[in-house]
Formats: C-alpha cells, sequence, structure tokens
C-alpha cells in the first residue's frame, strides 16, 4: 500500500533512523566501533529528530489510531517500545552503553520502526477516512516542525572505513 501523503514526515524521519542503524549494524560486523563516538551520534540524533518525533507520535498519531478497537493493542506496545527506546538514549546521553547494548538498541529501533511503518500505518490508511488522515497531517506538521530535515552525517569515527 502507497503510503498516505499526510505520514510522510514521519516515513521520512524513519527512514534517517534506520540509517543510523543500518550503519550502527555494518559497523558492529565489521568490528569497528568507536562506543563513545556511537554513543555521541546516537544522543544527537535524538535531540535533534527523534525526541521531537516521539513527541509527535504520543501526542497526535497514538491517540488517533487508538479511537480503532483494531489499533489499540498496537498503539500501546509502540508507547512501551518509546519507553524502551528512551532508556537506551538516555544511556548513550550517559556514554554508559557497552557494544552488545549498541547492537541491541540499533536491532529493536528498527523493529519499532517497521512495526510502525508495516503495521501502524497501514493499519491507520485502511481505517481512517482521507479527512481524518488530512487533518492528522496539519497536526503533524505543526509538532514536527522544529525537527531537523536532513538525515545526520556521520562522523569520521563513525563512518566505516575501506579495508584495502
Amino acid at each position: 500500500m502507497l503510503r498516505d501523503p499526510n505520514l510522510i514526515p514521519l516515513s521520512r524521519q524513519h527512514q534517517h533512523a534506520l540509517a543510523l542503524c543500518v550503519r550502527l549494524d555494518r559497523a558492529i560486523q565489521a568490528e569497528e566501533v568507536d562506543i563513545e563516538a556511537w554513543q555521541a551520534e546516537i544522543e544527537q540524533q535524538f535531540e535533534s529528530e527523534i525526541a521531537i518525533h516521539f513527541a509527535a507520535e504520543e501526542k497526535e498519531l497514538f491517540p488517533a489510531a487508538a479511537q480503532f478497537p483494531e489499533l489499540r493493542k498496537l498503539v500501546d506496545e509502540l508507547l512501551a517500545e518509546h519507553v524502551v527506546l528512551r532508556d537506551y538514549f538516555s544511556r548513550a546521553t550517559a556514554r554508559s552503553l557497552e557494544q552488545q547494548s549498541l547492537a541491541n538498541f540499533g536491532e529493536k529501533l528498527a523493529q519499532h520502526i517497521r512495526k510502525e511503518e508495516r503495521q501502524l500505518f497501514e493499519g491507520m490508511q485502511k481505517v481512517m477516512t482521507s479527512q481524518a488522515l488530512a487533518a492528522l497531517g496539519v497536526a503533524l506538521d505543526a509538532a514536527l516542525q522544529d525537527a531537523s530535515q536532513a538525515c545526520t552525517l556521520p562522523s569520521d569515527a563513525t563512518k566505516l572505513r575501506s579495508k584495502l
């Protein structure tokens, strides 16, 4: 199903966060993990975009979805995942994550995003009217206005280096 235009701003931000997850996974697989640099990048990403994204979802998206009985359990799961993910972001800010925690973080964030995209957004598009989605889009635009509009570029320490 094509993404409704009113949900695309959230999907764009999901792409930014997924890019972080993919890069982190590749660094871990290549055994090129600068734990301090990754934690700094995760903190920066949270402050510039993800914190605002979570707040917009919790204020606008989740309440709109929770009006539909078939989506309530999913919304509850996503809210619980926000709590877990915020703990990871907090631990990154405190520089208390180790390599396995970084790997777990990347997996949990990617799974969370895919659940929102594949289950929540698809479900909302099936049950909500186009007018309700349009009203939600206006509210989301307002809630997301302070978020960064660009994907964060990796620092030198979080770029994968070619092993030639």
